[in-house]
């Protein structure tokens, strides 16, 4: 069961809501995140507002992902949960169980500025399950040490498995998925081709083969923070990671890096709410605010994910403290570059996979 700790309450006392002279009959919403940078984005943007706007307090509460919390609490009949930010493939499994409450999209989500409907505004491939409600889109991608091999610049996937070109060990993630794609890619795979090449015996083939030309110059990570880590104390020369975390680096903490942003892979993060849960009628009013153009652009002053509306792009403005244009950090303004994690691939050959990235490892 996961670990939960409440983290933040925003109470808002003394304003009027739907004819009410006070907030005391206003309900409380518990809505689940991940904590961190990602839910301090989440209360600037949505949470802040909204309280300030309607009097409903909303408790953030973090979680560390997983549906065995809400799996326990709708199996013992007392959901106290009325939000979760999920990952799309836990979206998908809680619709398929029951758990989350299935959303019209167009009739109970806001349209775009222009009266674009929600289901034509949100960005294409996102909305994959009707109990999920798209809210950013961030990337795994690679990241570089600016000051290696003498100023040049790797430009393109290849790069990455060119260890003439550009010396140096790679941080990449100790499981394959990615790293299969990746060297598909590098081998000159079209990036809507990777699955296709990837579902036949002789494509994971030809991926293993492309992934040992580097494996002895790999370093390989299992903890998010750990890569730019490896590239800040000059142990590492490429490195894959969240793109949230190598902002953070490169814009924060000023680190010599640079992002590749060719071959990133896109995946998808957003809302669903509980289907037996005590405050539907008031959750889908916070959800229809938090996920309307304006929110969603609003988020990406504080983080480094793109939202997952089209119309929110072109909104996208300065980061909140440090002043910088965010629209060059957004994944999205590089979405051509990139592809969306093959969920359905993955659930139908991660075992297989696993096992055999396991096998070949000891090699």
């Amino acid at each position: 069961m996961n670990k939960i700790a409440k983290i933040s309450t925003f109470a808002v006392a003394g304003l009027a809501i739907a004819g009410l002279t006070s907030t005391a009959q206003a309900v409380d919403l518990n809505v689940v995140s991940w904590g961190g940078a990602y839910t301090a984005s989440q209360m600037n943007a949505y949470h802040k507002p909204y309280s300030e706007k309607t009097g409903v307090k909303i408790n953030s509460i973090d979680y560390s992902g997983g549906l065995a919390e809400m799996r326990a609490q709708t199996e013992a009949g007392n959901v106290t949960w009325d939000l979760i930010d999920v990952v799309l493939s836990d979206a998908i499994t809680g619709c398929d169980e029951g758990m989350f409450r299935p959303i019209d999209i167009d009739k109970e989500m806001a349209a775009a500025p222009d009266g674009t409907p929600a289901s034509k505004d949100f960005l294409e491939g996102t909305l994959l399950s009707e109990c999920f409600i798209p809210q950013i889109i961030y990337s795994t991608a690679f990241a570089y040490r600016s000051d290696a091999w003498g100023g040049k610049k790797p430009t393109k996937m290849a790069d990455v498995f060119d260890l003439k070109n550009f010396p140096g060990k790679r941080a990449l993630q100790k499981k394959p998925i990615n790293n299969l794609e990746w060297a598909l890619i590098a081998d000159g795979v079209p990036l809507n081709e990777v699955y296709d090449v990837l579902d036949t015996d002789e494509g994971k083939d030809r991926a293993f083969a492309k992934l040992a030309t580097i494996k002895k110059d790999v370093i390989w990570w299992t903890e998010g923070a750990v890569p730019p880590q490896l590239l800040a104390d000059g142990e590492a020369v490429f490195g894959t990671g969240y793109n949230g975390r190598w902002f953070s680096a490169i814009a924060e903490e000023k680190q010599p890096f640079a992002m590749l942003w060719d071959g990133q892979v896109l995946d998808i993060d957003g809302w669903a709410v509980p289907a037996d849960g005590k405050h539907v009628d008031e959750v889908m009013k916070y959800l229809r605010f938090a996920t309307d153009t304006q929110r969603l652009a609003d988020q990406a002053k504080y983080i480094s994910y793109g939202p997952a509306r089209k119309s929110s792009g072109p909104m996208v403005s300065k980061h909140a403290t440090l002043g910088i244009d965010m629209a060059p950090h957004m994944p999205t303004a590089y979405a051509d570059q990139g592809f969306l994690t093959g969920f359905s691939w993955w659930a139908d050959n991660g075992d297989e996979m696993n096992e055999r990235f396991a096998a070949w490892l000891l090699q």
